[in-house]
């Protein structure tokens, strides 16, 4: 031990692998890098592999296939003991493919992919959407409202968009022409569905927006058109980031317990590599509350 400590002696990692066929390495797949709903998540992830003295690997895969294809591939020549992703473009035929190859535990974010050996947390979208849109119609009086999602094969958009949907619809308001705009999860792409709203003669009175990056998009490009924020128009976003403290006047979201989300998919993931968990998939669905600020 004394020649270890003089040294700066550390253990083959590789060489150890082969002899225990285990890595002691996860890899986290995320949807993008630049979103702040992942920052806490991320943390906590790590914070639980650390405790079982577990190292973490992180990709990105921005919202593209052919990324997200690649991370599967990766695992596959660079093995880990387990996987973490939020996958928004994978199919479950890729899922399938890579679990009878891999032989490893996966574990899902969302409930866009659901396999009978996948744990997965998650579920939010349509229910919470729905009582956020609920809320706007009942608590703020709102009647005209618009949405602002993502093209139908980008996940959790349009789980989202049925949840707005069906609030209209029980609550008897109509979606009129130009009310759904669909752009990218960014704040330029929010800042492009502002722009189309503020191009119709009769825009909506309020906008629900997917994620709170386009919210702040919406909300800074209402501002730079002259339009007060929420006196002329209200924005609302879903996912409680940073940027929702950031934005003039503050953002009122659809908020979800990140760090609790982390937690509990790296809980699983680990009841899965040691074996205290065998059955088939479990889901678990995460809650959330509306935190009401300035922008409606």
């Amino acid at each position: 031990m004394d020649a270890v400590e003089t040294l700066g002696y550390q253990p083959n990692i590789l060489a150890r692998s082969l002899r225990t066929q285990q890595t002691q390495m996860i890899a986290v797949m995320i949807g993008d890098i630049s979103n702040a709903f992942y920052h806490p998540v991320v943390r906590a992830i790590q914070d639980v592999a650390y405790l079982n003295d577990y190292d973490v690997l992180i990709s990105n895969g921005d919202h593209i296939y052919e990324n997200e294809k690649r991370f599967l591939q990766t695992v596959l020549r660079r093995p880990v003991d387990g996987v973490i992703m939020a996958p928004h473009r994978l199919s479950v035929e890729d899922i399938d493919q890579f679990i009878r190859r891999s032989h490893i535990p996966v574990v899902l974010i969302g409930a866009q992919l659901q396999h009978p050996q996948i744990d997965g947390v998650g579920g939010t979208s349509q229910p919470a959407t729905y009582e956020a849109i609920t809320w706007l119609i009942q608590a703020k009086g709102y009647r005209r409202i618009g949405f602002i999602g993502v093209e139908s094969d980008m996940v959790p958009g349009p789980a989202r968009y049925l949840g707005y949907e069906r609030a209209m619809t029980d609550a008897g308001l109509s979606i009129e022409p130009g009310f759904v705009q669909k752009a990218k999860f960014t704040v330029e792409g929010g800042a492009e569905a502002m722009r189309m709203y503020l191009q119709q003669s009769n825009p909506p009175a309020v906008v629900f927006a997917a994620n709170s990056l386009m919210a702040v998009g919406a909300i800074l490009t209402a501002k730079a058109a002259g339009l007060r924020v929420p006196e002329d128009i209200g924005v609302m976003g879903f996912d409680d980031i940073p940027e929702a403290l950031i934005v003039d006047p503050n953002l009122t979201t659809v908020a979800r317990d990140l760090p609790a989300i982390g937690t509990q998919v790296a809980s699983m993931l680990f009841e899965r590599i040691t074996g205290k968990e065998t059955g088939p998939g479990r889901f678990v669905q995460s809650g959330w509350r509306i935190v009401e600020r300035q922008s409606v």
